[in-house]
């Protein structure tokens, strides 16, 4: 008789720690698809910044979601997820920059396509020269000025939030992000009077 109610009190301590485990795993994945809900724009933006490719980018956004699950239970104590997402985000899409560059070195990429739209193809045709001028003048850029830059002023991400993916300080987001968007103010001039 004793045997038995200790192998039931054995049984009901296994069952409820099962339950505790179930729920635990149900929170994880319920805060996972919140973020997901709430932040797979701005992962994708990032991501997309840094490769300037849509399927890469695609790809880097399903990846940082997938480490955010690999780590779900420090999920639940970051005070700031968005900005947790963004580190993450930023990680992935660096990490798949240099994979790439790698791959490209080794091939060469097939060129776009243009895609049709109400513009005649004059304006197309000089909308993507620009943004390809626009493109390389910011990609020439020192990395420690194009990166606060990109995320500060193209993706309108805050300063503090860029500050603690970069590993910087926010007045050096700020100085940083001046000082290229100077650099490429004086580019553009250049350009410009060489056209003329």
């Amino acid at each position: 008789m004793i045997a038995e109610s200790a192998m039931a009190g054995e049984t009901l301590k296994l069952a409820q720690k099962a339950a505790a485990q179930i729920a635990s795993a149900q929170r994880e994945e319920d805060l996972l698809a919140n973020a997901v809900r709430q932040h797979a724009r701005l992962v994708y933006r990032i991501a997309y910044s840094v490769l300037r490719n849509d399927a890469e980018a695609e790809d880097a956004t399903q990846e940082t979601f997938l480490r955010a699950l690999r780590y779900g239970k420090k999920m639940a104590g970051v005070n700031d997820q968005k900005a947790w997402l963004a580190r993450i985000a930023w990680r992935v899409a660096a990490e798949r920059r240099k994979r790439v560059a790698t791959a490209a070195a080794k091939t060469e990429e097939a060129g776009r396509t243009l895609v049709s739209s109400n513009h005649g193809a004059d304006r197309i045709l000089l909308e993507n020269e620009r943004n390809a001028a626009l493109e390389q003048l910011v990609a020439s850029l020192p990395s420690p000025l194009r990166d606060p830059l990109v995320l500060s002023t193209l993706e309108e991400i805050a300063p503090r939030e860029v500050a603690a993916m970069l590993g910087i300080s926010e007045a050096a987001v700020r100085s940083r992000s001046f000082r290229a968007r100077e650099i490429l103010r004086g580019k553009l001039l250049a350009l410009a009077w060489a056209r003329a």
